[in-house]
């Protein structure tokens, strides 16, 4: 097995969960002076669970929680705000609609709160949620984590590929009226996303590029808005019933509240966590407040003003809709195309971090000859399926609505419970316990039934685009 970094050096006294969530980085004391940098090799470090924790090829502890926050935020506010409106509020509705949200982002803030606090167990620290997983119930569930998290990176960042071909696809419409085929974009999207996460390999190495993000988002958003305000006050026919058969109604409402656990949460809350500088726990838990506030208005806003503006006739693809001038229309597309560069990346880093070090020499810096050949074949692999696949399968709103079920319920809410229930046994209380018990159980009725919808929603996709396919 490749050697690996070790942990940092230091007794770490072992405390309680709630201690730690209420103390948060305490420990950090005895981790003083000893910087966790990953580009010199060094040992495994043996659990109980009987496997190793490797080090990692990437950076951890070099972040500031500002960076991390602002990395978030723009993270969230990502061309996926484009299609909120139709996958999240038309299901829905105005009352359910905004309840729904309200309810679906406190419970996942709540959710990455409690995973933050996670973050030391027993003198440990994990970088890694899997590891995390694996050193409180041992290496089946770290292979169950592993799976969870990585089908959902790869789910999302076929939706990251898609979204970005239909701006580039959208742009290319103003231009002509016989636009190239949308798996033409595809390729050419998958072709630019591969380059930047060649060149800028790491969490922490995108810090040099936040600010661009971040003017890019903004303009996108005041562009949208006030787009979106100004057809909305001369559209007066506005439709605001749910459609459907009854079945119908109940199966779309389940995938539009998967759609709502996407847009507030990853599944890789701790590889983020890794990046922060101490105090870890507290910093984390800072940048998340900065996320849910800051964050949410602004994909929140996006979504309830574009179903307010055109009802449930709103389009997949929310530019598709807006009745403003050429410019504007490329405008938005083209800021969202450059800005989702930077924020698919971020829902990846954790598939190239765990390539990196397993094929890449640790003692040789990240631009090494022998680091850039083997990061060129890792990351040509992965999105060179991704394309493939995405070509395969355009369909927008099945890739959020299948993650946020199938993995996104388990990582959010199941498994931080499961592992709180685990750590503190008996000591936590019995209201503690119950109110723990009552999360898995409920968020795995919620993974069953939103998983079901989503299935059903590909298929019926399926049928209807290679019936249009055929004509």
């Amino acid at each position: 097995m490749q050697c690996v970094r070790p942990c940092p050096s230091g007794a770490v006294q072992a405390a309680s969960l709630a201690h730690l969530e209420q103390a948060g980085d305490k420990r950090r004391g005895a981790m003083a002076g000893s910087s966790m940098d990953t580009e010199a090799a060094g040992h495994e470090l043996k659990h109980g669970g009987g496997y190793s924790i490797p080090a990692t090829a990437h950076a951890v502890d070099t972040d500031s929680w500002q960076q991390v926050g602002l990395l978030m935020v723009i993270g969230f506010n990502c061309a996926y705000v484009l299609s909120f409106s139709n996958l999240m509020m038309v299901p829905l509705g105005w009352a359910w609609g905004i309840a729904c949200l309200l309810l679906v982002g406190a419970a996942a803030w709540y959710a990455n709160w409690l995973l933050a606090g996670l973050h030391f167990v027993d003198g440990q620290r994990f970088i890694r949620y899997r590891d995390l997983m694996g050193f409180v119930f041992g290496r089946n569930m770290y292979y169950i984590t592993w799976f969870l998290q990585f089908t959902t990176l790869l789910l999302c960042n076929m939706g990251f590929i898609l979204l970005g071909a239909r701006a580039l696809k959208a742009i290319n419409t103003e231009f002509t009226h016989t636009p190239a085929r949308l798996q033409w974009f595809i390729t050419a999207t998958g072709f630019i996303y591969f380059a930047f996460a060649y060149f800028v390999p790491t969490i922490s190495a995108m810090r040099n590029w936040l600010a661009t993000s971040a003017v890019l988002t903004l303009a996108y958003d005041v562009a949208l808005l006030a787009i979106l305000i100004r057809d909305g006050k001369s559209n007066k026919q506005k439709d605001y019933n749910v459609h459907g058969t009854q079945a119908e109604k109940v199966f779309n409402a389940l995938g539009a509240v998967a759609a709502i656990l996407v847009c507030n949460t990853s599944g890789l809350l701790p590889e983020i966590q890794s990046t922060v500088r101490e105090p870890t726990v507290r910093g984390m838990r800072r940048a998340l407040l900065l996320q849910y506030t800051a964050g949410a208005a602004g994909y929140y806003g996006i979504s309830v003003a574009g179903y307010w503006a055109y009802g449930s006739a709103v389009s997949e693809y929310l530019p598709n809709e807006l009745g403003g001038p050429r410019w504007a229309a490329v405008l938005i597309n083209a800021t969202a195309f450059l800005q989702s560069i930077v924020s698919q990346h971020l829902f990846t880093v954790p598939i190239h971090e765990a390539m990196d070090t397993r094929l890449q020499r640790l003692d040789e810096g990240m631009f090494s000859r022998y680091n850039l050949t083997r990061r060129l074949c890792a990351r040509g692999l992965v999105f060179g399926f991704n394309v493939f696949v995405t070509a395969l399968f355009p369909f927008m709103g099945d890739f959020v609505n299948l993650v946020g079920s199938f993995a996104l319920v388990p990582l959010t809410f199941t498994f931080p419970s499961m592992a709180i229930l685990k750590i503190k046994g008996k000591s936590g209380g019995r209201c503690n316990r119950l109110w723990h018990w009552g999360i898995i159980v409920f968020s795995s009725v919620l993974c069953i039934a939103t998983t079901a919808a989503a299935v059903r929603l590909i298929f019926t996709n399926a049928r209807i685009y290679h019936f249009f396919a055929d004509m």
